[in-house]
């Protein structure tokens, strides 16, 4: 086995730790100095690395909103375990604290020690399972209450009664002895093996289905799967693309009983062909497949089918990469012009190049202008417009953009008098305009769903739901 961590960090931004768990005690207690002045106080970010060695140590980092999460090892450490690791506690702490920042993890301190303790032992990771996890560690039981002893022994029980210093303090003297007297008995009585026999693994631990706890229950069943694809394309002014890739991931939400077995079955290229079959509709080649622990694997690689017993609620089934070429989705065509080095007037023109029984929702088209830019007008052929100083851009939003549809909008914006315009509008013309959108019951790749079967011993009939997504992920369109 390869060597494990030793410690780990939550730090703010500055460097300073949140949270520190020693798992071996073979670290000594400075050495996130010497990762401070590596990352932290490093002004060129092309320096950092996740990964890097310093001092016979090694030093693992995850970046994630205003903290840095951060182990180190004395050891010859798997890097991407340390790291796959550190992006486990992340998405646990996401089920428990919805967002984690600063604020979360210091208002869950106690939880986020009780978390770190049962995902890893001795620096080797256990159970990173956020629903197994949830079965023992609940947030709600971390709630303060009085004790029944202790409210009769103060006199404020469901009474009300009122009471002095030295009652306080004579009662609080009886209830001292006699819980010390109480423990005492209840050690001297107990058999050396009623304690031992009381110290019990968490059966999830050690099952083999270790995502999943047994004896689930629900009134209806039910397994909802969703292809989400996100496309990244640099478009150039004329429309063709220079660079180009698919990012897809498969969702699920499954309210299953019992231990149900699912079976998925993909257009998938490879499997086609590994049985000499060919298919009517396009099969996909899919890349860098990244399956959730539940997919056994070996079926998959001899049979080409995804076989799992799914947890409970919502999880990433899959994850792949397509790089391909993407035609444009939505291409837009701008035209600007300056005048008299005070004012800048644009002509914008976005088209849907998808099939008109597609309907794309919320699209956003990000027009660059200069920062500060003044007194900004707008006119519409479909959608609003406003001005987002924080993008230094043009926003045009279309709510609903129908396939094969064009439409325009026509805007001026004025310039600072303390700037020099043509400089300003020379660097605009440098940006590429962004658009965001979303496209349901379509994808890009061809990639379809063949069958999703649901089987359970009991035999109960589970109903099994699927849907399309596209949206956009950074797409962007040249105009120079």
């Amino acid at each position: 086995m390869s060597g494990s961590a030793s410690v780990l960090y939550i730090l703010d931004l500055k460097g300073k730790p949140l949270i520190s768990r020693n798992y071996r005690g073979d670290i000594p207690n400075n050495i996130i100095e010497k990762f401070r002045k590596r990352v932290v106080k490093e002004e060129n970010e092309s320096n950092i690395r996740p990964v890097f060695e310093d001092s016979g140590y090694s030093f693992f980092h995850v970046k994630h909103r205003n903290l840095f999460f951060v182990m180190v090892s004395k050891q010859n450490a798997n890097a991407m375990m340390v790291l796959s690791f550190l992006l486990n506690v992340i998405n646990v702490f996401k089920h428990y604290f919805r967002e984690v920042e600063e604020e979360s993890i210091k208002d869950n301190f106690v939880v986020v020690y009780e978390l770190l303790d049962e995902m890893m032992d001795f620096g080797y990771p256990q159970s990173t399972e956020p629903k197994i996890l949830q079965e023992f560690i609940k947030v709600e039981s971390h709630k303060l209450q009085i004790d029944k002893k202790i409210s009769e022994a103060l006199g404020v029980g469901l009474g009300g009664n009122q009471f002095n210093i030295s009652t306080l303090a004579n009662s609080f003297s009886q209830l001292v002895v006699q819980l010390a007297e109480g423990a005492v008995q209840q050690v001297t009585n107990a058999e050396p093996s009623d304690n031992l026999s009381k110290v019990t693994v968490p059966k999830e631990f050690t099952a083999n289905i270790s995502w999943r706890p047994a004896n689930i229950v629900h009134k209806k069943n039910e397994c909802f799967l969703d292809v989400v694809e996100s496309v990244n394309v640099l478009l150039s002014p004329s429309g063709s693309t220079l660079r180009s890739e698919i990012l897809g991931v498969l969702k699920m939400r499954t309210f299953l009983t019992g231990m149900p077995e699912l079976k998925l079955g993909l257009n998938d290229k490879v499997l086609f062909e590994n049985l000499g079959r060919t298919t009517k509709g396009r099969a996909v080649e899919l890349e860098d497949v990244k399956f959730h622990q539940c997919v056994r694997l070996n079926r998959f690689e001899q049979e080409r089918t995804i076989s799992f017993v799914p947890p409970d609620g919502e999880f990433d089934l899959m994850s792949y990469r397509l790089n391909t070429k993407v035609k444009a989705l939505v291409m837009v065509d701008m035209e600007s012009e300056l005048h008299s080095e005070s004012r800048i007037a644009y002509k914008v023109t976005a088209k849907s190049q998808f099939k008109r029984r597609s309907t794309a929702n919320n699209v956003d088209i990000f027009i660059p202008v200069p920062r500060d830019s003044d007194t900004p007008t707008f006119t519409t052929s479909m959608g609003s417009a406003e001005y987002a100083p924080e993008h230094d851009a043009i926003k045009w939003t279309i709510k609903q953009f129908q396939g094969g549809k064009e439409y325009t909008m026509k805007c001026q914006v004025n310039l600072p008098s303390t700037t020099n315009g043509s400089t300003q509008y020379a660097e605009v013309k440098k940006r590429p305009v962004k658009v965001q959108f979303e496209i349901p019951y379509f994808t890009v790749s061809g990639l379809q769903v063949r069958y999703l079967k649901i089987m359970d011993k009991s035999g109960y009939q589970g109903l099994p739901w699927v849907r399309y997504i596209t949206q956009s992920g950074e797409y962007s369109v040249r105009h120079n």
